[in-house]
């Protein structure tokens, strides 16, 4: 059987269109999550099909929780990938289905994972302050921590979007609805030395004011924000699954630890619906337990 020595995917877009009787509009849609996917892959080393592993798989579905989609897109991305591997099977193309499983999230209203203050510390205080990004690094974390914002929040976030005096972000989530965060004095610092001693340097006036740019002026990804997350993680010895959104779970986890309100989290995080915020309930409640255990006299 031989294996692809390329990834087809105009030719996966006729088998769409031509076997499977599919509507230009899934076509479309498949395409689309199937260009997101090999560019994904792509970036862990895998340049043909069958370099494509189920951890490759896995890792990809994490990423597009970590970027934001709605449990909808992800199950319909899934839906697009499985395609994509049954038509390479079907050409014999492939020996094996890598997609076999990769389960489909039913919701993602499961217990978010978080960090722990220390965790959070070690990981914001990571980078090394003797390379040349470590202000911008540093900056990218504390943010993250600081405001809960989305990882295509921050990517977007422009310049003219911060107000030092007022220490507030103005923020574009999904659906382009604005909101207002407050950054906090620790964060505000930090951009502060960033945009004082490392971005003049990268900006080569390409990048449309955005905020975070990488080392040829132009707007930084989410992809090299997800990466600077999990290499924090690493060099921080934090022994679980680390992304952007686990900072931002962070954020509204700690700020319920400390009594804050439901709704003004809801407004903070950008969620249209408070009943999205009620899983941090949850943690909070499991907080509040552990505290139960840990200092009532009798609580056994």
């Amino acid at each position: 059987m031989q294996e692809s020595a390329e990834f087809r995917t105009e030719h996966f877009q006729d088998y769409l269109r031509f076997d499977r009787g599919l509507s230009e509009q899934t076509v479309s849609a498949y395409s689309r999550d199937v260009g997101r996917l090999v560019q994904f892959v792509r970036g862990r080393g895998a340049e043909r099909p069958h370099e494509v592993s189920h951890t490759d798989l896995r890792e990809y579905v994490f990423h597009l929780n970590d970027v934001g989609l709605a449990a909808s897109s992800i199950r319909r991305s899934i839906s697009a990938v499985r395609s994509y591997f049954a038509f390479l099977l079907e050409e014999g193309l492939l020996q094996s289905d890598p997609t076999e499983r990769i389960e489909s999230p039913k919701t993602w209203q499961r217990l978010p994972s978080f960090l722990s203050r220390d965790e959070v510390v070690r990981m914001v205080e990571s980078p090394l302050p003797e390379h040349p990004m470590y202000w911008r690094d540093r900056a990218i974390l504390e943010l993250l921590y600081a405001t809960g914002i989305r990882v295509s929040e921050l990517a977007t976030a422009k310049l003219s979007s911060l107000d030092f005096d007022e220490g507030l972000l103005q923020v574009f989530g999904k659906g382009s609805r604005e909101r207002i965060v407050p950054v906090g004095s620790t964060a505000s610092e930090v951009v502060k030395r960033y945009l004082r001693d490392v971005r003049p340097g990268l900006d080569r006036g390409k990048a449309g004011g955005v905020l975070f740019l990488n080392r040829r002026g132009g707007p930084l990804s989410r992809m090299s924000v997800w990466n600077l997350v999990r290499e924090a993680s690493r060099r921080s010895g934090i022994d679980k699954k680390v992304s952007p959104h686990t900072l931002r779970h962070t954020f509204a986890t700690h700020l319920l630890e400390g009594g804050a309100d439901l709704v003004a989290v809801q407004e903070f995080l950008g969620h249209a619906d408070v009943s999205t915020t009620q899983i941090y309930t949850h943690v909070d409640r499991e907080y509040l337990r552990q505290v139960h255990r840990r200092f009532h006299p009798r609580a056994g």
